[in-house]
């Protein structure tokens, strides 16, 4: 199996096999090209071609595409400190759904989302209940969480300013006004009751 190096933006040519026949690869024939394109999106060939044992082989060059992965973003975690006061900020301030509830005290998983997003989830979680994590750990995890610092997300709203004024007539902190950002964007933020920075953006 020997490769073909000419891509797209160029590229070179060894002479160690028959030229590429792109722009149309495939189906030249008895030809068995094949194109790929790698991670920089530049597109490639190889060709079926019988090694010295006469068995083919395929060499191929760069890192394989990942472009036909199928992988999409199903749940994030942020931590909670109050069960009870993190479930009614987000189920009834934000209007998300609750999905799941398991455990029991201040030991609680909570999946909540939101209702037109069903395959997207926020685990609210204990930080601290991975039994491998030490004393000066949870210390640390309890000192960011009071500061604010250990979690956040990013949310987005069609119109930022009706949403900012629901989420504001509820008893919550507000950490930013609606405000166009000098990188691009018009957003506001908030304080979840675990000190989670919740930052919500427009998107039109």
């Amino acid at each position: 199996m020997q490769e073909c190096a000419i891509r797209s933006g160029g590229g070179r040519d060894t002479g160690r096999r028959p030229p590429c026949p792109r722009p149309a690869c495939r189906g030249q024939g008895d030809v068995p090209w094949t194109c790929l394109t790698d991670p920089e999106g530049h597109e490639f060939c190889v060709l079926a071609w019988p090694g010295r044992s006469g068995i083919e082989k395929r060499r191929r060059w760069g890192l394989p595409s990942l472009t036909d992965m199928d992988i999409t973003i199903h749940t994030t975690v942020l931590p909670h400190d109050d069960p009870e006061a993190s479930l009614a900020f987000y189920r009834d301030v934000l209007g998300f759904e609750v999905r799941s509830d398991v455990g029991k005290d201040k030991m609680r998983w909570i999946v909540v989302g939101p209702p037109q997003q069903p395959g997207t989830s926020i685990l609210l979680a204990p930080p601290d209940a991975d039994p491998g994590i030490t004393e000066d750990e949870r210390r640390t995890i309890r000192e960011m969480m009071a500061k604010g610092t250990y979690g956040w997300i990013m949310l987005a709203t069609a119109n930022l300013d009706e949403t900012f004024e629901k989420v504001q007539s509820h008893d919550v902190e507000v950490v930013q006004e609606p405000m166009d950002q000098p990188y691009g964007v018009r957003d506001c933020a908030f304080r979840d009751p675990a000190g989670n920075m919740v930052r919500i953006q427009e998107v039109r």
